[in-house]
């Protein structure tokens, strides 16, 4: 039951890197798109995407932290002892973003709009940044079984930098995508070939990236090296395939078929991480059994957990659909 426990907390930590990272990346371009001329309707193709449900992707962090701290409480209570610094800010950062995002729209006043969104802006970047160094803090073992790590070396080390600049790479790639497809939907050629050009930068330098990310987790987290080139390898050849499929395929397949590997790239990638992981919840000193709660607990959760997803998905995916078909724009 505690590794049934752990695949379902994992399955929430895939929505939430798909879907929140999406969001994210969204604001990355908000953020880079230039002055208020020239980046004017990128920004509005941004807003239209986003603001049927920029809010609802958030329920899959809640799912997270719901599941981890009631199915793993002594894992819970150590990474929060240790790594409260990222992921005070981290909120702090999706705070501001929601905020800036829902007041740009009601402002009246320039000024008050750009504040407003600088402030969603950034905290797009700041947000999965932090979320990422987080990862890295947990994957390379500087979160203690009893918690109360460093509150500094525990995510300014290379692993988690490494982890946080991928995150914020993966997210606005994914959100390229989206967006670019979003725009051939729409038959804005324009912005299509504006988004794709992005999408293909950023594929480049999130490669680099990657790249050199192998010497710094062979010396800074080697059995998560080991393990991402022995059982993880072929889901990080997965995700790098997807993604090369996705800008090959950009200007040719369906917006919906270019969208779909997008996610694969990017669920394939955070899977290959989860699978080097195993079977450790914190670095290699505690284990998914080690922290779990009891085993009626376990059950309980479980079974609460599918229920919840019973009802969250299908209220998920009838919001996209609604949102595509421009059917909740007058609410």
């Amino acid at each position: 039951m505690s590794t049934v426990a752990a695949v379902v907390l994992f399955a929430g930590v895939l929505a939430y890197a798909v879907l929140g990272g999406a969001d994210y990346g969204a604001g990355f371009w908000d953020l880079t798109a230039g002055g208020a001329e020239r980046g004017r309707r990128p920004r509005h193709l941004v807003d239209e995407s986003l603001a049927p449900v920029w809010e609802a992707n958030h329920v899959w962090l809640i799912f997270c932290l719901v599941m981890l701290w009631t199915a793993f409480p002594p894992a819970f209570a150590a990474i929060m002892t240790t790594l409260y610094i990222p992921l005070g800010l981290a909120a702090l950062g999706i705070v501001a973003r929601g905020s800036g995002f829902a007041f740009r729209k009601v402002f009246v006043r320039t000024e008050q709009q750009r504040v407003a969104g600088a402030a969603f802006a950034a905290s797009s970047v700041l947000a999965p940044f932090f979320l990422g160094t987080v990862a890295g803090g947990i994957a390379s073992g500087r979160v203690p079984t009893a918690g109360l790590g460093d509150p500094i070396s525990s995510w300014l080390n290379p692993t988690s930098l490494l982890g946080g600049v991928l995150a914020v790479l993966v997210c606005a790639f994914v959100a390229a995508v989206f967006l670019a497809a979003e725009a051939r939907r729409r038959g804005e050629d324009d912005l299509e070939t504006w988004f794709r050009r992005r999408a293909q930068v950023t594929a480049v330098v999130t490669g680099v990236v990657a790249l050199t990310g192998i010497a710094i987790l062979r010396a800074d987290a080697p059995r998560l090296f080991d393990e991402l080139l022995t059982r993880g390898l072929v889901l990080v050849v997965g995700s790098a395939a997807c993604g090369l499929a996705a800008l090959a395929l950009l200007r040719r397949a369906a917006p919906r078929q270019v969208q779909g590997l997008a996610v694969l790239a990017v669920a394939a990638v955070v899977a290959g991480w989860g699978v080097a992981q195993y079977p450790y919840l914190l670095g290699t000193h505690v284990s998914i059994g080690d922290a779990a709660a009891p085993t009626a607990t376990l059950w309980a959760l479980t079974a609460v957990a599918a229920a919840a997803v019973l009802i969250v998905v299908p209220s998920m995916g009838l919001l996209f659909v609604l949102a595509q078909r421009g059917r909740l724009e007058s609410s």
